[in-house]
C-alpha cells in the first residue's frame, strides 16, 4: 500500500555554513530507497542559516518591514527546494509548490515545497501539505534532534522532551510569528498542526534515526500530538 510522507527540511542542515553535500547524499539515497517501493515523498525546504544572513545584512543596511524581511527568507527556501529537488531529477515533480493550498495531483514519487507568502513559514506549509493529503504526520528535520524545555544552545542542563502536546509546545514557543525566528516548531504551524489534528516528528540530522522511523522501527526524536 502506497505510503506518502511529509518532510519540513530545515534551511539550516541544507546549507549550515557551506552545502552540506554529504549530508545531502545521504538523504537522496535514503529518500530513493523509500519511495522505489511505490511510496511518496514531499519534502518542504526551509530557509535557515541562509535566510538568516541575508535579513541581518539587509537590517544593518535599511530599515526593513517585517514583510521584506519575510520575502527574503521565502526566497532563500525557493533556493534551497531548487537545489534539493536536482538531487531527485528523473522522480521529482516538475514544479516546485509554492501555495499549499492549490490543487496538487503529482504522478511522480517525489514533491518539493518551499515558502508562500509572508506572515509564517515552510513548516505551516507543511502542515498545510499534510492535510491536503490525508497525510496524519509531518517529520521535522532539523539540526536538533528533540524538542528540549529550555533552548539548549543557550542552557547545558536542558532536558530532551521525547512526548508533548500541541498546548505544552505553544507554550514554550508562543504564538507570534516573526521573520527568521529558530524555534522547533513555528507558532502559526503550531496551531494550524493542533487545530488539524496533525502530529509532528521533531528529528535530527542522523540519517539511520530517520530511516529507523520510516521503516516503523524505534527512533529518537520528540512526538508532538
Amino acid at each position: 500500500m502506497e505510503k506518502i510522507i511529509v518532510i519540513s527540511l530545515g534551511g539550516s542542515i541544507i546549507v549550515p555554513n557551506e552545502i552540506n553535500v554529504e549530508f545531502l547524499k545521504g538523504f537522496k539515497r535514503l529518500i530513493n530507497n523509500f519511495v522505489e517501493d511505490g511510496n511518496k515523498a514531499i519534502i518542504v525546504c526551509g530557509g535557515g542559516s541562509t535566510a538568516r544572513k541575508y535579513q541581518s545584512a539587509a537590517g544593518r543596511i535599511s530599515n526593513l518591514r517585517d514583510d521584506d524581511l519575510d520575502w527574503m527568507g521565502i526566497h532563500t527556501t525557493r533556493l534551497n527546494a531548487q537545489l534539493v529537488k536536482t538531487l531527485f531529477l528523473g522522480k521529482v515533480h516538475e514544479f516546485i509548490i509554492h501555495n499549499p493550498n492549490d490543487k496538487i495531483d503529482f504522478k511522480e514519487n517525489i514533491l518539493i515545497a518551499a515558502g508562500w507568502k509572508p506572515g509564517w513559514s515552510t513548516d505551516y506549509d507543511a502542515i498545510r501539505l499534510a492535510h491536503n493529503f490525508n497525510v496524519k504526520a509531518v517529520l521535522n528535520v532539523s539540526n536538533v534532534p528533540y524538542v528540549y524545555d529550555k533552548p539548549p544552545k543557550e542552557n547545558h542542563d536542558a532536558k530532551p522532551i521525547k512526548n508533548m502536546s500541541w498546548k505544552e509546545l505553544r507554550k514554550l514557543v508562543g504564538d507570534k510569528w516573526d521573520p527568521g525566528l529558530s524555534a522547533p516548531f513555528d507558532p502559526i504551524a503550531a496551531k494550524e498542526g493542533e487545530k488539524l489534528g496533525i502530529e509532528v516528528i521533531v528529528l535530527g540530522t542522523d540519517l539511520k534515526n530517520l530511516e529507523n522511523y520510516l521503516n516503523e522501527k524505534e527512533f529518537n526524536g520528540t512526538v508532538i500530538s
